[in-house]
């Protein structure tokens, strides 16, 4: 399937108690790009990932996946269709890289011929060291985790990728060099995928679409230069300003 939406958010509404994380969020998120949801902390970018896996359940609205609506009904099906990275990793200690890579698809079933043929394909466009497969997630660096972690998520080839700050906990280089070797997955995978990230020049790198939030609400859409040269709010507009440094490669900030 090509073109048109993967994921569309109908009005959709949490509330953690007193406090409103998402306040009427209508979002489309193209099949096959690279969306980047951006803002301050506490805007509500994470929630609305988790909001998108049913990690976290709405109090209103609906999120539908291909037109289908993502309910509890379809969830054990729907989240066999989506990877998930999370900034940690979140690699079980207990197991080797490789017990961490194939442990859905072993739950689930498939024979160990498939998953070795998979698991090299993955180590090979992950650039991840063969014999470091066999070490626990102590043993490996940063990095290596998070190539893991990515590995996992995409063990069972899904059509679409979750990333939640995926590089915020490795270091300047490390970061700058997975940013590289990230974008070229995407490019070669085509997949859908929806990043979170605090950092601009992150999002600038890697987004097709921006998605600015504020305090629950989609503030602006759009390519990072729509962003710099038409901020649609007097918040897109200060918030480009103190972004002004990783939006100077798109254009001049005045």
């Amino acid at each position: 399937m090509s073109g048109g939406n993967a994921i569309s958010l109908d009005k959709v509404s949490v509330r953690f108690g007193a406090l409103e994380a998402l306040n009427g969020v209508s979002l489309d998120i193209p099949r096959g790009k690279t969306t980047v949801l951006i803002g301050p902390s506490g805007c509500g970018k994470s929630t609305l990932l988790k909001v998108i896996i049913r990690l976290v359940e709405p109090d209103a609205g609906a999120v539908m996946i291909d037109d289908a609506v993502f309910d509890d009904h379809a969830a054990l099906l729907m989240r066999r269709r989506m990877g998930y990275v999370i900034q940690d990793g979140g690699l079980f200690p207990h197991l080797t890289a490789r017990g961490n890579i194939t442990l859905m698809a072993s739950y689930l079933g498939v024979v160990e011929s498939d998953q070795s043929e998979r698991l090299a394909t993955l180590v090979k466009l992950t650039d991840f060291p063969p014999d470091g497969l066999d070490r626990f997630p102590a043993e490996l660096s940063g990095g290596q985790r998070q190539r893991v972690s990515l590995m996992r998520a995409l063990m069972l080839d899904p059509e679409i990728l979750l990333m939640d700050e995926p590089l915020g906990a490795l270091d300047p280089m490390i970061r700058f060099d997975m940013q590289n070797e990230l974008k070229e997955i995407f490019r070669t995978l085509s997949k859908t995928v929806v990043l979170v990230t605090h950092d601009m020049a992150e999002a600038v790198h890697f987004g097709d679409a921006l998605v600015l939030m504020n305090q629950g609400r989609i503030e602006q859409t759009g390519p990072a230069d729509e962003l710099l040269r038409n901020p649609k709010t007097d918040f897109v507009s200060r918030f480009i300003q103190s972004q002004r440094r990783e939006f100077s490669g798109i254009g001049q900030v005045r």
